[in-house]
């Protein structure tokens, strides 16, 4: 895997992944950003949660539910004194679809918490990591 960080300028740099997708990232204005972009932790942050949703939906999937829609809210708190990594980072799973089964659903957060996420296993290392599943039934839509 390759990526490249180009600056811009001020505080600003375009993110460039090994695959050809850009991002750009910014600091807020109080540390001489001009909050042009997404910051580098929440970039960070948003790829855990992309590394995981990708695992749970594959494995509901595999596992034929009719899962409809899988989004993933995170809050994430970081320790006050640099460096400022997490230390605690909540996921909540809404997963919506029709006559899920709970027990699936919750092995799928489980597998991807534990065996395939590299990024939430990476950070757990740091971070005190909390999951959270919310089942939304979509048969009588």
């Amino acid at each position: 895997m390759k990526a490249r960080i180009k600056w811009v300028q001020d505080r600003t740099f375009l993110g460039e992944s090994g695959s050809g997708h850009s991002l750009v990232m910014d600091g807020d204005p109080a540390s001489g950003g001009r909050d042009l972009g997404i910051r580098p932790m929440e970039t960070l942050l948003m790829g855990m949660g992309g590394c995981s949703a990708f695992d749970v939906v594959d494995i509901l999937v595999k596992s034929r539910e009719d899962v409809a829609d899988c989004v993933i809210e995170m809050v994430a708190d970081r320790a006050e004194e640099i460096p400022k990594v997490f230390t605690r980072i909540t996921l909540r799973y809404i997963v919506s679809g029709r006559n899920l089964n709970p027990k699936k659903v919750e092995r799928a957060v489980d597998l991807s918490a534990e065996k395939y996420c590299s990024a939430s296993i990476m950070l757990g290392k740091t971070a005190e990591i909390i999951h959270e599943i919310e089942i939304v039934d979509l048969a009588n839509d």
